[in-house]
């Protein structure tokens, strides 16, 4: 089966010089969707011989600048059909020595920006009565993690803040879900290991700081985590709406 719903639509992801956001992007064109690419480095963000890619620069934590590429997107390009949060900062100290500028920071951008690239969405997608938003959080949003508090709360306040927006938009036929990924192979994950075996330590499991294993044995890759949010963004999945979905090879025993 193919996953339809996608040409002649017009998408915003944040992110998109990342990793997970680099893949997506280059799936929703191959699917035959216009793209808007944005990210606080818009040069990182991979060019394609694409016309219908538009890089923009953008800082998620800044409100009013949200709100002007939306409208500027909307005025230049017309209505923004899919809206996807992938832009995130990671945090892996310990409470007693994060600073208050270190958890502000995680949470404006985790937290506070998917709340102003959805509300943006949301004022522009609700007249018209159509659209859908993918939040893509962490499985740590819904499992404590070691030395990751500031992280994982931000990630749980986005995770429900998007189920709750969800729930105001579905009686416009808005549909708003969360993919959750677990230890996925980007560099934010590598950027965590000590040594090169920081694979196989991830895989089989970290016990002293109460940390599982992954059971299918592999970490995703953002290949992986860009086709969950593909398929959520697709016609197929027009019955799904307010779901969190967990994308990490069973690592957290849960759905």
């Amino acid at each position: 089966m193919q996953l339809s719903g996608f040409a002649g639509r017009t998408a915003l992801v944040t992110g998109a010089a990342g990793g997970i956001g680099g893949v997506l992007v280059d799936l929703l064109l191959a699917a035959g969707t216009r793209v808007v690419a944005a990210d606080l480095d818009a040069d990182a963000i991979v060019p394609a011989p694409e016309t219908a890619l538009r890089r923009e620069s953008l800082d998620v934590t800044d409100s009013a600048a949200v709100d002007r590429l939306v409208a500027r997107v909307e005025a230049e390009w017309g209505p923004i059909d899919f809206g996807v949060n992938v832009a995130g900062a990671l945090s892996n100290t310990l409470v007693t020595e994060t600073d208050d500028a270190a958890w502000r920071n995680v949470f404006a951008v985790n937290a506070d920006g998917v709340f102003h690239v959805s509300r943006a969405l949301a004022r522009v997608m609700g007249p018209r009565r159509r659209g859908v938003i993918v939040t893509v959080s962490s499985n740590a949003a819904g499992v404590p993690r070691h030395a990751m508090a500031a992280y994982a709360a931000s990630k749980a306040a986005a995770t429900m803040f998007t189920r709750c927006l969800g729930l105001e938009l579905a009686p416009l036929g808005i549909r708003c879900n969360i993919i959750a990924p677990g230890s996925t192979l980007t560099p934010m994950q590598t950027g965590m290991w000590a040594d090169e075996n920081g694979a196989e330590r991830v895989i089989a499991g970290v016990p002293e700081v109460y940390k599982a294993g992954i059971p299918l044995k592999k970490l995703a890759t953002p290949r992986d985590i860009a086709n969950a949010v593909v398929f959520l963004l697709s016609d197929e999945a027009g019955h799904i709406t307010m779901s969190d979905l967990y994308v990490d090879g069973g690592a957290t025993l849960r759905a």
